[in-house]
């Protein structure tokens, strides 16, 4: 039935709608129409979009900027491939290792200390998912000074303790040597165990290339920064008299060691 109020107003009344009849179709869609303000084609899709584009190229200059300065510095190169290539030095995981009456998960390393050794450690420490009281094995003929400070920090700030060794295959402690920069970075340990067997070797350090022209002022500088590490690892500054005494190693006896506070515990050495 039509509605009265359509007749009564004078408007063409739709017939009835009944049940066999198809339905409307949908109205069609509407589109605005495409601003061409800007021109068409490639020429128009970039200048409309101007503002996205000078963004997009201000961020990739900055990063090229960014790696072109870090890749130029003289050291660039053998950063990256420390870090990314060739490590200089390797990493185990031994499970269950007895030391000092306790079995311990031990992060084995050895190898000469690199330009990346830092943050290489830190990748096998998330790796390797230490606890605290857990072991650093150390087994290395020194290398990058700095490195091996940020490498004891790191081991001190997760709680672990130090020894010099290797580990065997059937996962015992083995004599090993640290030497120069390496007991630096064995300096990090909560507790640092002498091993029967391993060796500790010092000597004078020295500064290679991005310093001044003052090697005098250099030295300096790294004494104070090695004496203000060593203090806050407990360790007495009679170490870097020790070091600064020779230019060749010197290995340090059970006692001197000792006497420094640079060993603090000892452990019995393997037998046969």
């Amino acid at each position: 039935m039509n509605d009265p109020r359509q007749r009564n107003s004078g408007l063409p009344v739709p017939p009835a709608r009944r049940p066999w009849d198809k339905p409307a179709p949908a109205p069609a869609p509407e589109f605005e129409p495409e601003d061409t303000s800007h021109g068409t084609g490639a020429l128009g899709f970039f200048r409309r979009h101007l503002m996205s584009v000078a963004i997009f190229v201000l961020l990739t200059s900055g990063v090229l900027i960014q790696a072109y300065g870090d890749l130029s510095r003289p050291d660039a190169w053998d950063y990256w491939k420390d870090l990314y290539s060739t490590p200089s030095m390797s990493a185990s995981v031994v499970d269950n290792v007895e030391l000092d009456g306790r079995r311990r998960t031990v992060l084995a390393l050895r190898g000469k200390i690199g330009p990346a050794a830092a943050s290489w450690f830190r990748g096998r420490l998330d790796e390797a998912k230490l606890k605290p009281g857990d072991v650093v094995l150390l087994s290395s003929p020194g290398g990058n000074l700095n490195q091996s400070i940020i490498v004891g920090e790191n081991i001190r700030a997760r709680g672990l303790a130090t020894a010099v060794g290797t580990i065997d295959a059937a996962g015992q402690i083995r004599p090993g040597s640290c030497a120069s920069a390496c007991v630096t970075a064995f300096a990090g340990g909560t507790v640092r165990y002498d091993i029967g067997g391993s060796r500790l070797g010092v000597h004078r350090f020295t500064t290679r290339g991005g310093g001044s022209d003052d090697p005098v002022a250099d030295t300096q500088r790294t004494t104070g920064m090695v004496l203000s590490y060593l203090k806050r690892m407990g360790i007495s500054s009679s170490l870097v008299e020790a070091m600064s005494a020779t230019a060749d190693i010197r290995w340090l006896d059970a006692q001197e060691a000792s006497a420094m506070n640079l060993v603090t515990a000892s452990a019995r050495g393997p037998r046969g």
